[in-house]
């Protein structure tokens, strides 16, 4: 492929992608409001991750997308459309760099990052930023596991079936190429 068609297919590819997740984002906003802007969120979204496992130009389009949810979604803390597209842009770039360690033919570790990512830094930014009071260790790990297991959820227990989904069809090559 061209030099110049691979920078178009790049854009295009992120573009979609970050569409995609502002589209899942607010149809989900629209069917079961604050369920992913609320204490406890399961972003369906996020299983758009599993992108990242495949096309490097999932990490940009994660990230925009993430962002413009963000600014659009009612009740998201403006801190967060920093702190969680930073958490995001980095589990993505985290994902797409393990993607070849499986775990039963599983890129697991990839699936894990934005997990683990969310968890820490929006945790944290719960804790300290929302929560009345000083910095609590234990209200930190409250707030990082309820992050955990909206991500968990959707990157992982959604992520696994999506990830053989593509993996097992034409759509795999589709977007590889």
């Amino acid at each position: 492929m061209k030099k110049r068609n691979a920078k178009t297919l790049f854009l295009v590819q992120g573009a979609l992608i970050a569409a995609l997740y502002v589209a899942l984002n607010y149809a989900q906003e629209l069917i079961l409001p604050s369920s992913t802007s609320g204490v406890v969120q399961v972003r369906l979204s996020e299983v758009l991750t599993v992108f990242a496992v495949f096309i490097p130009s999932a990490i940009p389009g994660l990230a925009v997308g993430c962002m413009l949810s963000n600014l659009i979604t009612v009740g998201v803390m403006p801190l967060d459309t920093l702190l969680g597209t930073g958490a995001t842009l980095l589990a993505a770039v985290c994902a797409y760099l393990l993607r070849n360690i499986k775990l039963v033919k599983v890129p697991l570790l990839s699936m894990f990052m934005p997990v683990i990512f969310n968890a820490i830094i929006i945790g944290l930014e719960l804790e300290i930023f929302y929560i009345e009071g000083g910095f609590e260790f234990v209200g930190f790990l409250t707030q990082a596991g309820f992050v955990a297991l909206g991500e968990l959820i959707a990157c992982v227990i959604l992520g696994v079936p999506f990830y053989f989904t593509i993996e097992k069809t034409p759509l795999k090559n589709k977007i590889a190429n």
